[in-house]
C-alpha cells in the first residue's frame, strides 16, 4: 500500500512537467506576436486549447 501513495505524487509531477512543457512554448509565442502571454494558459484547458491554436493561425498578427 505504500507504493501506491509514492506513485500518486509522482503523476501530479509528471502533470506538471507536462503543463510547463506545453505552457511556456506558447506563452513565448503569444507574447511574440503581440498578443499578452497569460493567452498561453489556455492551452491547458480543453476544447479551447484548439481554439487558441486556430487563433494563432489564423488571425493578423499584431508584430508583423
Amino acid at each position: 500500500m505504500m507504493g501506491h501513495e509514492m506513485f500518486a505524487g509522482m503523476g501530479f509531477l509528471w502533470m506538471l512537467f507536462i503543463g510547463l512543457l506545453l505552457v511556456i512554448p506558447t506563452w513565448r509565442i503569444c507574447q511574440r506576436i503581440g498578443y499578452p502571454g497569460p493567452l498561453g494558459l489556455l492551452i491547458l484547458v480543453p476544447i479551447a486549447n484548439i481554439v487558441l491554436l486556430y487563433f494563432i493561425a489564423f488571425s493578423r498578427w499584431k508584430r508583423l
